[in-house]
């Protein structure tokens, strides 16, 4: 059951980089993020550091990578619902183990694993859904470092990343790509 939940993230992470390589550029672009990295939807990771740094915007995915040995994952209503995890009234239940949820609109979205231990100890997730236009304060400006009065250099500007890590921006030809992927791993190609 480990060695499927495994493949699972791997075939997700191939995907999405195969996707990447395919030259995809382009403003307004989707953005996918494989939950928790190299490790997926997993109590050994640490989901709240790996969306800590992430910027989620209307038209991004999600995709969740587990095993059901762990439980499945519900998205909750509240946020009451997810801080107790009580998982009892989902707004709807992923048992698939390689799920890809689309970020549809603005506002906050609650996710937490139906095994309530898991949960509690910290497998769950909320996502502040932004409006696509949205660009995150930190990256906006660039960094400005002045020198001195004297000194021949006056300034110095270093622009922040344009993506996000472990994310992906994709264009209708990498859609084709990545659905390709998928269907290949249906049918276990």
């Amino acid at each position: 059951m480990a060695g499927e939940y495994g493949l699972k993230v791997v075939v997700a992470i191939v995907v999405l980089a195969t996707v990447s390589l395919g030259g995809i550029c382009g403003v307004g672009a989707q953005l996918h993020h494989v939950v928790g990295g190299d490790r997926g939807w997993d109590p050994s990771s640490d989901l709240a550091s790996w969306s800590s740094n992430k910027t989620f915007r209307v038209g991004d995915n999600i995709w969740l990578a587990y095993s059901a040995a762990h439980g499945y994952i519900a998205e909750v209503k509240s946020k009451e619902e997810f801080e107790s995890c009580d998982v009892g009234n989902p707004i709807r239940m992923f048992t698939d183990g390689l799920d890809s949820i689309s970020m549809d609109q603005e506002g906050l979205r609650y996710f937490a694993s139906s095994n309530v231990e898991s949960c509690k100890n910290g497998l769950k997730l909320h996502v502040q859904v932004m409006p696509q236009s949205y660009q995150n304060p930190e990256t906006a400006n660039p960094k400005i470092a002045i020198a001195k009065p004297n000194s021949s250099l006056l300034a110095a500007a270093a622009a922040g990343p344009t993506t996000p890590s472990g994310s992906t921006r994709l264009t209708a030809a990498s859609l084709i790509l990545l659905s390709f992927g998928l269907l290949c791993y249906v049918m276990g190609i």
